[in-house]
């Protein structure tokens, strides 16, 4: 018995270094995302993994595994990117555009566009009958700095509002989503700026009406606008540039999937949204947000410049940021090539 654990050890050590672990060893792609319809993509991705019918896993190999993870918020998730605990993130601009400038533009980069609009501002039925109506009441937003609130406090400046974060004219206070729709339905909150799926249970829970709806806000851009987008880390682009490319040719292929099949998309989505949060959208409201939404691999960034250029104007930056290094597109237009000569 000795004597055969004698020869076994030895044949163990003159085996090549990692002969035994690196053949089973697999690339891990570490993804975020957040449990909403603007994330479509990521949550039907997820959902496929967690079925075992994984989409993005098909286009990255048979050595490749994907790991999943889910944020509530942009600045965990960047702060996720910057801890190298993730690779890949679906995000909104502003927490986009607020790690490149904290990073002075040394860890993220854009890869792919994700999703347009959803956004509006919603009021009280019949409570706003001119805009001089909004004077001395709370205009709720989701999170201070976020998309919606950078958009409301330069529309209502733009129309002749002072205020500050405490007051003013008017007040434009951040709030948790849930709160702002129980405070409507209670009648104790007049107006939110928000984004799909709350701007469409607003309306159809609360019984709210759109005021605005902000693509009106985008004439340059034919009323189109970033809601969400594909980030990387930068590390993660320059060492594995074909794991990048292969998942902006997955996205880009799923994205043609959800705009041909809405009604299949809808279903996987919401199935995995119950595992997520541990209750779906109601059919009614994802019909909705889903109809306000366009699922898209466009990147847009004329959207993200005017968007980084209002956050200056209402303050939230010093200094006008230089975006100029924020976007890596190559691999993108490789990707559109290669599928346009097939």
């Amino acid at each position: 018995m000795v004597r055969e654990l004698l020869i076994f050890c030895i044949m163990l050590l003159s085996l090549p270094a990692g002969a035994i672990s690196n053949e089973d060893k697999k690339q891990v792609v570490r993804v975020g995302h957040f449990p909403n319809v603007t994330h479509s993509q990521a949550v039907i991705g997820h959902g496929l993994s967690r079925e075992n019918r994984g989409w993005f896993e098909k286009y990255l190999g048979p050595n490749v595994e994907v790991q999943w993870f889910i944020y509530s918020a942009g600045p965990s998730a960047m702060e996720a990117v910057f801890a190298n605990s993730i690779d890949l993130v679906y995000a909104g601009p502003s927490p986009t555009i607020n790690a490149y400038v904290r990073s002075k533009g040394e860890e993220v980069r854009v890869v792919c566009g994700a999703c347009f609009g959803g956004s509006a501002l919603v009021v009280q039925q019949g409570a706003i009958k001119a805009i001089s109506d909004f004077k001395n009441n709370i205009v709720a937003t989701p999170q201070l700095g976020n998309s919606q609130d950078v958009a409301a406090r330069y529309w209502f400046r733009s129309k002749g509002f002072e205020f500050t974060l405490t007051g003013g004219d008017i007040r434009i206070l951040p709030m948790e989503n849930v709160d702002q729709l129980t405070l409507f339905k209670q009648r104790d909150l007049i107006a939110a700026w928000n984004v799909e799926p709350w701007v469409s249970r607003l309306v159809l829970e609360a019984q709210g009406e759109i005021y605005l709806e902000e693509a009106k806000l985008w004439p340059e851009t034919d009323g189109k606008y970033v809601t969400t987008h594909l980030v990387s880390s930068r590390a993660f682009l320059e060492n594995h540039p074909n794991l990048v490319k292969n998942w902006i040719r997955a996205h880009v292929d799923l994205t043609s999937w959800i705009n041909h099949h809405p009604q299949e998309a809808q279903d996987l989505f919401n199935r995995e949204i119950q595992k997520e949060i541990f209750q779906p959208l109601a059919e009614n409201v994802l019909k909705r947000a889903w109809s306000k939404l366009e699922a898209t691999y466009n990147p847009l960034p004329a959207s993200v410049w005017r968007y980084s250029k209002m956050a200056y104007e209402i303050g939230f930056f010093k200094q006008k940021p230089d975006l100029s290094h924020l976007y890596e597109l190559k691999l993108l237009h490789e990707v559109l090539e290669e599928n346009r000569s097939l």
